[in-house]
């Protein structure tokens, strides 16, 4: 079966080895398995803590969570009541048991929509509708947002892909961001946090305590280390926000020990203001991960 459903969780295994897991709870990848071109043998792409909770009783350490309809603390009227980073990744959401099983690909669809604790905290009408797609070498995720509001209500919020990509810290480079402004929200005061900075890096690395918020980035992104490597190719989502908590990290609860020294978090979003979303209408914000197959070496410049 390309898909099943085993407590709580779709394992999805393409017919050439590939395999992902999307946990219900918080449509939350957790894993994916891939090989390359010249080395078929699987290999885990992403970063989950051994400490995270995979059960449901609080969002996931890793993986890939998504994040709407708030960024951060919120910030927007609507989100008041919302804690950081909004509800998507700590709900449970729908699969009616449906797939599409091709040659070439697998693809499951989950969906959400204002259940009755939900609606204690946020009260605008939507539908969301999240597309996983594994192909051989490439993991697709696409958010679908409906505004279902029968009113002249917009819905305004944010959107994100938090990817945490198992990568050795020291190493990793991400780019190109070169001339891009970003935000810096490890700078000690609110307006250090709020002044705009323009990024000097061919190759940005994680090597502190990284936290930038990259505005309206070019959408394609290189993550490389050495021996290996992911392509990042987005549609829709203009920001990028690139994180790695190095030793601060050992505030975090759920982080295994020295866990930041395995991973870079790249996550595209449309972060910076708010997507504005009409009554009635749709968005649909993705991404699509990529294996690099052979080893790239970006400037640290």
């Amino acid at each position: 079966m390309p898909v099943q459903l085993t407590s709580g969780k779709l394992v999805l295994s393409h017919p050439k080895g590939p395999v992902v897991e999307v946990l219900l709870y918080g449509a939350s990848v957790i894993s994916w398995k891939s090989g390359t071109k010249s080395n078929t043998e699987l290999s885990e792409r992403l970063f989950v803590s051994q400490k995270a909770a995979v059960d449901g009783s609080k969002p996931v350490r890793g993986g890939i969570p998504v994040v709407f309809p708030c960024f951060g603390a919120p910030t927007h009227p609507d989100h008041a009541r919302l804690n950081q980073h909004g509800f998507a990744r700590n709900s449970v959401w729908n699969w009616d048991g449906t797939s599409i099983d091709e040659k070439d690909y697998v693809s499951v669809q989950l969906s959400e929509s204002p259940m009755s604790w939900i609606t204690l905290f946020y009260s605008k009408p939507f539908l969301l509708t999240y597309v996983v797609t594994l192909s051989e070498f490439d993991l697709k995720t696409d958010l679908h947002v409906q505004n279902t509001s029968t009113s002249v209500d917009n819905l305004e919020f944010h959107a994100l892909f938090h990817n945490y990509i198992l990568a050795p810290s020291a190493d990793v480079l991400v780019g190109p961001l070169q001339g891009f402004t970003y935000y810096d929200k490890t700078e000690s005061t609110e307006g250090g946090k709020s002044t705009p900075k323009v990024e000097a890096r061919a190759g940005v690395d994680v090597k502190k305590f990284t936290d930038s918020v990259y505005e309206n980035a070019n959408g394609k992104y290189e993550v490389t280390w050495p021996g290996g490597g992911l392509d990042i190719t987005t549609n829709n989502l203009k920001d990028v926000v690139v994180w790695n908590p190095q030793e601060t990290g050992r505030k975090i609860g759920d982080m295994e020990e020295n866990g930041w020294e395995n991973f870079v978090c790249v996550e595209p979003g449309y972060v910076r203001g708010f997507v504005n979303l009409e009554a009635d209408r749709s968005w649909t914000g993705g991404q699509t991960l990529s294996v690099v197959h052979e080893e790239r070496h970006l400037p640290n410049l």
